[in-house]
């Protein structure tokens, strides 16, 4: 008898998810639907943001080139119009409007005063840009936080199925309980699963996103001097 228990226990048990998620109590089932949903949108959002800032870093570089390598304002804004995905583009675009409506006013005397709004033209876009940069990322730093707690929910409610099996049959055996602890441990790995990939990659995004608003922040600056030393005399 003891033996044919032992083998018992050496038995190798396949594990069936499909098996253990089919037989979840609804309450369990509707944490890994939840779970599932935003682990789907996250990998959306992580492909699109790396595919928009990967663009968006490659633009900035050809911009910057652009800008720094010819004196000519309006090759510059040509250049700028082509390189829509570059927020730096859009930083020169909307300064270079401001700079035009100075340049068909009044008195350079005057002018010069006028030369806040440029800067607030600047920061403006900056803002937009921003804003536009870090659309969709908090979410994935929202299923960093709460995913593994909401998978949590799912197993503190498997283990509660467990113990009410135990007492409803009044046997405390493995196969008792091991079906509501097993589902309870699927909910939890799903909430990791969704939680790991979302924190990395809006880790990796913040950074990108940092070196981007940096190069926005010194170039509104350059700009401004250049404007006030060639422009505004």
């Amino acid at each position: 008898m003891t033996g044919h228990f032992l083998l018992a226990l050496g038995a190798p048990t396949k594990l069936n998810l499909w098996e253990l998620v089919r037989n979840a109590s609804a309450p369990v089932i509707g944490v890994m639907l939840i779970l599932t949903a935003m682990s789907l949108y996250c990998w959306y959002i992580i492909g699109y943001k790396y595919l928009l800032l990967a663009a968006a870093t490659k633009e900035t570089d050809q911009f910057l080139d652009a800008f720094w390598r010819s004196r000519d304002i309006e090759a510059i804004y040509k250049d700028a119009q082509g390189l829509q995905r570059s927020p730096l583009s859009h930083l020169f675009l909307a300064g270079y409007s401001e700079l035009s409506k100075l340049q068909s006013g009044g008195p350079a005397a005057d002018r010069e005063g006028d030369l806040e709004n440029v800067a607030r033209s600047l920061s403006k876009a900056q803002t937009r840009e921003i804003t536009r940069l870090e659309s969709h990322v908090p979410f994935l730093a929202t299923t960093g936080s709460a995913g593994p707690f909401i998978g949590l929910f799912g197993t503190v409610w498997g283990i509660m199925n467990s113990f009410l099996a135990i007492g409803a049959m009044k046997s405390a055996s493995v196969a008792t309980v091991a079906p509501g602890i097993a589902e309870a441990l699927v909910a939890t790995a799903i909430g990791l699963v969704a939680a790991i990939p979302a924190v990395l990659a809006y880790n990796y995004f913040l950074r990108k996103i940092t070196i981007l608003a940096s190069e926005m922040e010194t170039f509104s600056k350059d700009f401004l001097n250049i404007v006030r030393r060639h422009f505004l005399k």
